[in-house]
């Protein structure tokens, strides 16, 4: 992992077999973001897991091939009571036939590289709360 800190951005860019999830929990406590934006990611990736959120649970799909990440966005909370960083992704990425499919980022490992932009909020702190749906509502703060 490489990563370069400006005054409210971060920049990462993860190497080959590095967990995405993983990855950026690691950044977010090294580099104390309690709350922030994935602005941006692209790459590849392998061993995905995406979701769809039907009303009821969560519809997943598993692809083993390696992906482009096309578009990686989302956000960086905390829970209320540990702080531990929650964070919330939904990606679209292309398949090797040109097919483009998407949804909550659920899991998976860089293919050779991933570059990700994320900007902390400042004044602005994003706590999730559990809700009657059982969802992890965000709630600011």
């Amino acid at each position: 992992m490489i990563i370069k800190e400006g005054k409210v951005m971060l920049g990462v860019r993860l190497q080959d077999g590095e967990d995405l999830l993983e990855s950026l929990k690691t950044v977010c406590k090294n580099y104390k973001v309690e709350s922030g934006i994935i602005l941006n990611g692209i790459g590849m990736l392998r061993n995905v897991e995406i979701g769809y959120w039907d009303g009821n649970e969560y519809l997943t799909k598993s692809i083993k091939d390696p992906v482009e990440l096309v578009s990686l966005q989302g956000n960086i909370s905390t829970t209320e009571n540990d702080g531990d960083p929650i964070i919330h992704l939904h990606t679209a990425l292309a398949l090797k036939d040109h097919k483009l499919i998407g949804g909550h980022f659920i899991k998976g490992q860089i293919n050779n590289t991933g570059e990700i932009f994320l900007q902390k909020l400042d004044n602005i702190l994003l706590i999730r709360k559990k809700e009657e749906n059982g969802l992890l509502g965000l709630f600011l703060a």
